[in-house]
């Protein structure tokens, strides 16, 4: 029994709390390991219970310790260590992260497919352009984004808008590098979605992509030419230079993004 123990014979076997931890009930001897709670008496050994239920009858028995001649400087520390325990072994799990679904637009050939692609980690000479649309689950530390992309040729630009319905922010994918036809054509779906009834109220992240390329326009260059500072005003809309050779600078964009999603979040929240 407990009160046969000296107070260092207690304390030689308390020490050992990370692999048994010995504690005084009623009439018998509790005992746990990490991973179990057992039941002593004088003649069984049986197990009974799991961690919690170990650290409750701890707190409640920390008196009777004393009373068997446990000095307070030890509870103390058996009591630190128990917080340790608890602490390492009793954590839920992590909280989920939040997702957001997107909507990922641009003509064909700004590069959207590649830039989800290799955030994705996927290997480039597996990209294909896409004819029609294609949905990836890009994973950041904080959120994990489910990005529709749709395809940016003449014949599906028109269809667009069926697919906008349950998004919750939209990635622009324009080419600071092509022909002033296409940037032309660029601007005006850009216009379009910016104005467009279930995309007005989202955040928007225009990348200005193949920054690498020598004929790449400046982002101040784009920002006047597609008339933003105007249209967009009182919106919720990012506009960054990106190129496949910058992953830090397009991952900081889409950090950008997921704040601006977690305040129109937040926001609702709020209403």
């Amino acid at each position: 029994m407990w009160s046969h123990l000296t107070t260092s014979e207690a304390g030689k076997h308390i020490s050992l709390c990370t692999q048994f931890s010995y504690y005084k009930g009623e009439e018998n001897i509790y005992w746990g390991t990490p991973g179990s709670l057992f039941y002593r008496d004088t003649d069984s050994l049986m197990p009974i219970q799991r961690n919690q239920r170990f650290i409750e009858h701890f707190f409640q028995t920390i008196p009777s310790m004393r009373a068997v001649g446990i000095s307070s400087l030890f509870t103390i520390n058996i009591y630190l260590l128990v917080l340790c325990f608890r602490a390492l072994c009793c954590k839920g799990p992590p909280p989920a992260r939040p997702e957001y679904d997107l909507v990922c637009i641009g003509l064909t050939g700004s590069g959207k497919t590649s830039l989800l692609s290799k955030l994705c980690s996927e290997s480039p000479e597996n990209v294909v352009s896409t004819t029609g649309f294609s949905i990836k689950a890009v994973p950041f530390q904080n959120a994990i984004l489910n990005v529709k992309e749709l395809g940016g040729a003449d014949n599906i630009r028109k269809y667009w808008s069926r697919y906008y319905q349950g998004s919750q922010g939209v990635i622009f994918v324009l080419d600071s590098a092509s022909s002033e036809d296409d940037l032309e054509a660029a601007r005006n779906e850009l216009h379009s979605a910016l104005q467009h009834p279930q995309l007005c109220t989202l955040p928007f992240l225009i990348l200005a992509n193949h920054q690498d390329k020598p004929a790449a326009r400046s982002v101040q260059e784009i920002k006047k030419y597609f008339e933003l500072e105007p249209l967009a005003r009182g919106k919720r809309w990012i506009l960054q230079p990106c190129s496949l050779d910058d992953m830090d600078a397009l991952k900081d964009s889409f950090s950008q993004l997921i704040n601006l999603l977690e305040e129109k979040d937040h926001e609702a929240i709020r209403m």
